[in-house]
């Protein structure tokens, strides 16, 4: 085997299996986890250092930053999933609406067929 056909495997490999944080959540088909663990990780970052440069204590910093790497990447997981239920219900109450187009056009049940006297 060649060495570029071994980096090729190697890469399906790992594309297959995915990016896992801890074993656990894999952040390549979960929605919103790759952004989420980012924002976390910035909100640590300026929390931690926020806290440092106003009190100077090294590890009351240290655990501030890890409530905000807490706090922000819950907080952005739920609205992210939040968005994301609200645009497939969205998307659903479109489909839908297509749907009965589709179903009623023409005919007398058409609501944006105009109604005359005679009908």
């Amino acid at each position: 085997m060649t060495e570029e056909g071994a980096i090729n495997s190697i890469l399906t490999l790992q594309h297959a299996q995915g990016m896992k944080v801890m074993g656990i959540l894999d952040i390549q088909n979960t929605p919103c986890a790759r952004e989420s663990l980012l924002h976390g990780a910035g909100g640590s970052l300026v929390a931690g250092l926020v806290h440092f440069l106003a009190t100077s204590r090294v590890k009351r910093s240290f655990d501030v930053g890890v409530a905000g790497f807490i706090l922000t990447t819950m907080g952005s997981w739920f609205y992210c999933r939040y968005n994301n239920a609200k645009l497939r219900i969205q998307q659903r109450i479109i489909q839908d609406s297509i749907k009965n187009k589709v179903i009623y056009e023409g005919t007398n049940l058409d609501p944006t067929r105009k109604k005359t006297g005679d009908q």
